[in-house]
């Protein structure tokens, strides 16, 4: 029991190295969400707790929409999305099978350095980090 333990922390300790070595050079980093497909907050940078798990779950339909849409025009794997606002940029990228990094900045944030930083970062989390969906058995 111990061991699994040991294993959750050294993962999320990993997690949270990745995020914070690519995620700390983009001007402006408000923080990030990494969380599973169905809303689940797996890890949060620079966010605290209560607010990541409410990102998690809003984003999560704002990824699946995406994804809905893409297939419906055969669009293939959604990359990016970016949404701009008032005072912020939210950047949503698919990372690894059933999961989804959310990165929030200042409008300080060059969007080419935020849309760059955020793919790289999920596709460093991606070699690793997978989340079956729901239902699914993770093959051994």
């Amino acid at each position: 029991m111990t061991t699994t333990s040991s294993n959750t922390a050294a993962s999320n300790d990993a997690i949270y190295s990745v995020l914070d070595n690519n995620l700390s050079r983009i001007a402006g980093i408000q923080g990030a969400v990494l969380l599973s497909n169905d809303g689940i907050r797996l890890s949060a940078y620079l966010l605290d707790q209560p607010q990541a798990e409410r990102m998690a779950a809003a984003a999560s339909g704002i990824a699946s929409t995406m994804k809905a849409i893409s297939r419906e025009i055969d669009g293939g794997r959604v990359i990016r999305q970016l949404v701009e606002m008032d005072d912020r940029y939210l950047c949503i990228v698919g990372c690894g099978e059933g999961s989804t990094l959310i990165v929030v900045t200042s409008r300080k944030a060059r969007l080419g350095e935020l849309g760059g930083e955020a793919v790289r970062t999920a596709q460093a989390l991606g070699e690793w980090l997978g989340t079956p969906e729901r239902g699914q058995v993770p093959n051994p």
